[in-house]
């Protein structure tokens, strides 16, 4: 979906932002795992970094590491969880 597009590179500057990372947001494909074997070598700190970054950007809370392991798997999947919730929480609009 090209719609995600600005989504993806948002994310992708969240985590330049909160991980000693020594690649550009170019340099990650949107599919490419972030964790394990053929990943960008992310660890278990990375993960509660990004856990909290995700919280305080998009409000994202990640109650267990089932559901961390599934959000955290690429910038396609967290942007999916960001788009899940966004859906399910609409902003409240004030009037004024």
């Amino acid at each position: 979906m090209e719609t995600t597009r600005p989504l993806k590179q948002q994310i992708k500057r969240m985590m330049m932002e909160n991980l000693m990372l020594q690649l550009t947001p170019d340099q990650i494909d949107d599919a490419q795992p972030l964790f394990g074997p053929g990943g960008i070598g992310l660890d278990s700190v990375d993960a509660l970094q990004l856990v909290v970054a995700l919280d305080k950007q998009f409000g994202i809370k990640i109650a267990d590491p089932d559901m961390a392991k599934k959000t955290l798997a690429s910038v396609n999947a967290m942007s999916e969880a960001v788009l899940a919730h966004q859906s399910a929480n609409p902003p409240e609009h004030k009037s004024s």
